[in-house]
């Protein structure tokens, strides 16, 4: 083969310097453009609308950089994904369960659903060798890092930011420091959550011996790490920060709070916008009236964004390219995978220090040899979450040349594995009232199983004392023993015609060794042996019963499955509940039967119950009559007016839902009314109330983080009718 002639190598030279001329030339006419998207909590829902118009308009990016929501908005945007697929992405959430971190009740277990009706919901306190820990945040973040995940497409691999087609930068603030954390390497979703984290709202993100939070606290619109990325001769800012609270707006801790962070941030943005030049370009969309929660209203947001884009469409035009070099840019912006997700070989759970890996485990089923549908993971991760063992729940699709791993990531509390609970509960009627506070100490994970030790004391109406031992005989705690001792005081009070007669102090010590199987999430079938001895004595009023003390132990059976999709105040789902007690020795055995379901249309939600309950041999004693009254129980007559051998019972409820908690707080409020008829034989009291009772009830409430809340009226024509207000854990 000849070499090359002088004449060809010199036209080959005239080649590459033309074309290197018309590269640098391109370079030379297209600034370099850097796109700033600043924190403001679902404010920068507006992100979404100018990158639409800039995307319209033909205006490459050469980097990004972005805080808290910016910071979320500029990683998808940094990973390929087009406006329109970012509002496609918020469409699907609820906005409202997003920021709760817990599944609804009926993916519970058991076990944390039983734990989470005795005692208030997010009450915990951590017990360690460093003394009482108090939880790090409002909620965790689980649900929205899971979010990310789908939203940067999980499914392919977890997104590595420097490996990225659009340079992109977001801001955290160590809140160790207090310095500025910009994250550049590393994972982009982790990246995106930290810079999420609102101080006490949402757990910071720990990173190494960081402790990291909203990046809003010191670069809220970060000018400086676009313009230091990609040498940006021009900047896009667009700040959708929140203004300082109008004095006749703070009035408490939270506004006080809400306002200290805003003056920071404020602050730091002054500092930020001062080091626009000319070139630059700032937008800022009006948001009048749209709050950094209110996150339902994301397309009005959007739209805003767009508008305030278009406002300024001149100055954007000069940035445009034509389409061909923005079709070329475009297509570099897409990320390299291919079109179906990538297929599971392995499950690997990341190292656990007390949890046993398969009480994960039994939460993830057929994910191996399939691809990875990230949408059934983020809801069997968030039944893992659910558990109540972990401070979050993560994954990670690790890509390699023989074989993909998913990567299970549960982080344990760090302030427990004990804790202390606490309940409280107060009842009020005209006529009487009572209130209980209930405290306990709770160990878990004394054994690879997962046994727990529970104990306690209760003071007020009634007092009790109480420790239980929860042992699981499996790993995945399908199986368990449950022995418990309780010591409490009670009172049933008798009523005659409507009229207070008497009332009665009771004290019971009782003992139960229960065993039993969980079954899937319905709930638990448990079967054993109960000892109960109980005393009685008039307290108040007439002597009605001669009653002696008296000792009984005998054999139980009990089901308890809940599919409610609350703890307290369902809007729909069912729950069967029944009890048998037999000791075939004192010739006594009582049953139990209570059947509910819950259905919503719309804001309506209908509701309905039936429930048995009586000796099936034998007589009750009255200190452990069946009765009703009280409210939802024959809301007309008195609680526990009716006592008796026996009773059947049933209620038609109506409500409609007219308001919702704020933004982390799972309920709404309702009004109600409810049709009950009941009645009991064999009655020890109010013995001229023969055959069926019918009862009226109408209330307002629902429920809260400290439990149920409800005020109401109850009225019977045979009753004595009644207001109630009721709150706190039964």
């Amino acid at each position: 083969m000849s070499s090359p002639s002088f004449l060809q190598l010199a036209l080959l030279s005239v080649l590459i310097v033309l074309n290197v001329s018309d590269c640098l030339a391109e370079i030379a006419e297209r600034p370099r453009i850097g796109l700033v998207l600043g924190g403001g909590g679902a404010r920068g829902a507006a992100h979404i609308g100018v990158l639409a118009v800039l995307r319209e308009q033909r205006i490459p990016i050469d980097c990004v950089a972005g805080t808290s929501m910016g910071g979320l908005v500029s990683g998808a945007f940094a990973a390929g994904l087009s406006p329109d697929e970012m509002l496609a992405a918020m469409g699907k959430v609820d906005w409202r369960d997003m920021f709760n971190d817990n599944p609804p009740a009926n993916e519970l277990n058991p076990r944390r659903k039983h734990l989470a009706r005795r005692f208030i919901t997010g009450s915990e306190t951590g017990v360690s060798e460093n003394g009482f820990e108090a939880l790090p945040g409002a909620v965790d973040g689980q649900k929205i890092k899971l979010f990310i995940n789908e939203m940067v497409h999980g499914e392919f691999g977890d997104p590595v930011m420097e490996k990225l087609p659009i340079p992109v930068s977001i801001v955290s603030t160590d809140l160790v420091t207090g310095g500025k954390v910009v994250f550049r390497q590393g994972s982009l979703t982790k990246a995106m959550r930290a810079s999420m984290s609102v101080p006490a709202a949402m757990s910071p993100v720990k990173d190494g011996n960081k402790l990291l939070v909203d990046g809003a606290l010191v670069a809220n619109v970060p000018i400086e790490e676009a313009r230091e990325q990609c040498d940006a001769d021009v900047v896009i800012a667009v700040n959708v920060g929140s203004p300082l609270l109008k004095a006749e707006q703070i009035g408490g801790i939270p506004s006080t709070m809400a306002q200290v962070i805003n003056i920071l941030t404020e602050q730091n943005v002054i500092r930020s916008l001062a080091d626009l030049q000319s070139a630059d370009i700032l937008i800022k969309p009006d948001l009048d009236g749209i709050g950094p929660s209110d996150f339902n209203r994301y397309r009005e947001t959007v739209g805003r964004g767009r508008a305030a884009a278009e406002a300024i469409l001149p100055r954007l035009q000069q940035l445009s390219v034509d389409k061909e070099s923005y079709g070329e840019w475009l297509s570099k912006t897409k990320p390299a995978h291919s079109e179906m997700p990538l297929v599971v070989n392995e499950i690997e759970i990341a190292k656990l220090h007390r949890v046993n890996p398969a009480y994960v485990e039994r939460h993830l089923q057929k994910y191996e040899g399939v691809p990875l549908d990230t949408k059934k993971l983020s809801k069997d991760l968030g039944r893992v979450y659910g558990d109540g063992e972990y401070q979050h729940v993560d994954y990670a699709l690790l890509t390699g040349r023989d074989k993909n791993i998913l990567r299970i990531t549960p982080l344990e509390k760090e302030f427990g594995p004990d804790y202390l609970r606490f309940g409280l509960n107060l009842e009020s009627t005209i006529d009487s009232s009572s209130y209980n506070f209930r405290a306990a100490y709770h160990k878990t994970w004394l054994n690879s199983l997962g046994g727990e030790w529970l104990s306690g004391a209760q003071i007020g109406t009634e007092p009790m004392v109480f420790t239980e031992f929860y042992q699981p005989i499996d790993r995945r705690q399908r199986f368990f023993i449950d022995p418990k001792i309780i010591y409490r005081k009670g009172h049933f009070n008798f009523y005659q015609n409507n009229s207070y007669q008497s009332q009665y102090e009771v004290k019971e010590f009782a003992f139960d060794m229960m065993s039993g199987v969980n079954v899937g999430l319905l709930g638990p079938l448990s079967f054993g042996w109960s000892e109960r001895r109980r005393s009685a004595e008039l307290n108040s009023g007439i002597s009605i019963f001669d009653i002696e003390d008296d000792s009984i132990g005998g054999w139980v059976a009990k089901v308890d499955f809940d599919q409610f999709d609350s703890l307290y105040v369902p809007t729909h789902g069912w729950a069967v509940k029944g009890e048998y007690f037999d000791s075939s020795d004192e010739n006594y055995s009582k049953g139990t039967l209570d059947l509910r379901v819950a259905q919503n249309i719309g804001e309506y939600v209908f509701s309905g119950r039936y429930n048995i309950s009586g000796s099936l041999e034998g007589a009750l004693p009255p200190y452990d009559a069946v009765a009703l009254g009280g409210f939802l129980n024959l809301s007309g007559f008195a609680a526990n007016q009716i006592l008796g051998d026996s009773f059947m019972y049933g209620n038609m409820r109506l409500e409609k839902i007219i308001g919702q908690l704020p933004l982390g707080l799972r309920g709404d409020m309702r009004v109600g009314l409810a049709l009950e008829t009941g009645r009991v034989d064999g009655r020890y009291s109010e013995s001229e109330l023969d055959g069926w009772q019918n009862s009226l009830a109408l209330y307002i409430g629902g429920e809260t983080p400290v439990g149920p809340v409800f005020i109401g009226y109850g009225y019977s024509p045979e009753g004595m009718s009644s207001l109630y207000v009721f709150f706190g854990t039964p």
